[in-house]
């Protein structure tokens, strides 16, 4: 299971959703592709308000600085992910801290 677990100055997702084999799970490529598209998203408009890691089943972003944009972006992949989870809750967990 992919697990999110959300709090003001940090986001880390972790874990495997298992939905399927590798390179063929769609619940994976779509955290992927939405977790990557926000994080670049976030840096185009400005480089300083995250800092972030990616390592085998481990993506964690520190929030530095949480200006307008940044929250906006920020909130849609946690909304994203989160309706991934309605879909797939075996898979997806979300969890506000």
């Amino acid at each position: 299971m992919i697990k999110v677990k959300v709090n003001p100055r940090k986001i880390r997702i972790s874990g495997h959703a298992e939905y399927e084999e590798a390179g063929k799970d769609i619940v994976c490529s779509s955290v992927s592709s939405i977790v990557t598209t926000s994080v670049n998203a976030v840096l185009m408009f400005n480089r300083d308000t995250i800092k972030y890691k990616v390592k085998e089943g481990l993506v964690s972003i520190d929030i530095l600085k949480n200006d307008d944009t940044t929250k906006k972006l920020l909130n849609n992949m946690i909304n994203l992910l989160s309706e991934l989870e309605s879909e797939y809750p075996k898979n997806i967990k979300v969890e506000r801290e």
